[in-house]
């Protein structure tokens, strides 16, 4: 898949009421929102076991797979109900949380 075509997909996701899956190398199944996204980059706000406290990242487009997580629904109620949401593989270790 090309860096276009990731964008496309990732830029309907956009939106802070909708989660997304992220698979690190080092750890699975993270909730994660999209805030922005790219030609090079996309920008995500990876929830953390501290209440109320995310992890703010940008990670290389290169570096991350993108497809679909069929064990998730989407959450927004103003928005149609899909049996599936945004999955993002990313071929590194998390980073630390500072």
């Amino acid at each position: 898949m090309t860096n276009e075509e990731k964008v496309e997909k990732i830029r309907q996701w956009i939106d802070p009421e909708e989660r997304i899956t992220v698979h690190f190398r080092d750890e699975q199944d993270l909730n994660a929102t999209v805030t922005d996204c790219n030609a090079e980059l996309v920008d995500l706000s990876i929830e953390t076991r501290v209440l109320h406290v995310t992890q703010r990242i940008s990670v290389p487009l290169s570096r991350t797979e993108v497809s679909e997580d069929l064990s998730h629904y989407t959450r927004n109620p103003d928005r149609p109900l899909k049996h599936r949401r945004l999955m993002l593989v990313i071929d590194d270790k998390r980073p630390p949380i500072i």
